[in-house]
């Protein structure tokens, strides 16, 4: 404000505040913020805060974090990488603080099943009822899963489940790529650890992401094809993606399709064994 007025040394007070009207001007600023509540506050401080006062930044030595903190501070891949078991693994995914839905997860959902089970199945992640009990697939979609592996002979016991993420999405809303890319590696290490002879990929979001692929679930399921694990050494296993139990439920007709698939993984097995 001051500079207009420097331009028009020959303006009153009153010209230069009509002035300032007629340039939209209705409130007056300061360059700092002043608590006018605060009756404390001398007339001088006020001025003062007219001039903005550098001050040089206070810097404090970083203190090294230990336990728990310190693992907010390394990387999902670089933690993974040090698991040297699926116990090993567990206990780094509970103590992770990189990523934000653990804020609003009641629980961290692992694994359910034979860790040594000759199928994987790796969903995308959990839902209302697998936050509440901690374990992945215990809702609707659980029930059909269990349902479909009776079909084929078998059940929790002969199979290994897991998910892309370990915690809840709020609302079940599907998880942001950040949010994937983070989780990311636990779930290959996951893999790499219980060394399955096959993995199912339930739904689009868990075929997306291990195979790196943007080709839609309907035009990759029943496909065999492989996944490649070489984050933390070279590993290959059979993978085949299928419809999520969660779509079937709002998509019955497709219950057919996905029978195909799971005979396809009892056909599979069969031969490998």
């Amino acid at each position: 404000m001051g500079k207009n007025a420097a331009l028009n040394p020959d303006l009153s007070d009153l010209e230069t505040l009509r002035f300032y009207a007629d340039c939209g001007v209705d409130e007056a600023i300061l360059s700092s913020p002043v608590n006018r509540y605060d009756t404390s506050q001398s007339a001088e401080t006020a001025d003062n805060s007219r001039t903005p006062q550098h001050k040089a930044p206070h810097i404090q030595a970083a203190q090294p974090l230990s336990g728990a903190a310190s693992v907010a501070t390394v990387s999902s891949k670089e933690l993974a990488g040090q698991c040297q078991s699926l116990e090993d693994l567990r206990e780094a995914i509970e103590a992770f603080e990189g990523c934000s839905l653990k804020n609003t997860a009641k629980n961290t959902v692992f694994a359910d099943g034979n860790p040594e089970a000759p199928i994987m199945f790796v969903g995308e992640a959990p839902g209302r009822d697998e936050d509440i009990q901690g374990l992945p697939f215990v809702g609707a979609a659980g029930q059909l899963l269990n349902r479909m592996l009776s079909a084929i002979g078998r059940d929790r016991s002969s199979v290994y489940i897991s998910n892309i993420l370990n915690w809840r999405p709020p609302g079940n809303r599907t998880p942001t790529l950040n949010e994937a890319m983070t989780c990311l590696p636990f779930i290959r290490r996951h893999i790499q650890l219980a060394r399955p002879e096959v993995v199912v990929l339930l739904g689009g979001t868990s075929a997306k992401y291990l195979l790196d692929t943007n080709t839609g679930i309907m035009r990759l399921r029943g496909k065999w094809t492989e996944l490649m694990l070489d984050d933390f050494g070279e590993q290959t296993i059979p993978a085949l993606p299928t419809l999520h139990p969660a779509y079937l439920l709002r998509q019955p007709a497709h219950k057919r399709l996905a029978w195909r698939d799971f005979l396809e993984i009892q056909a599979k097995i069969k031969e490998l064994e």
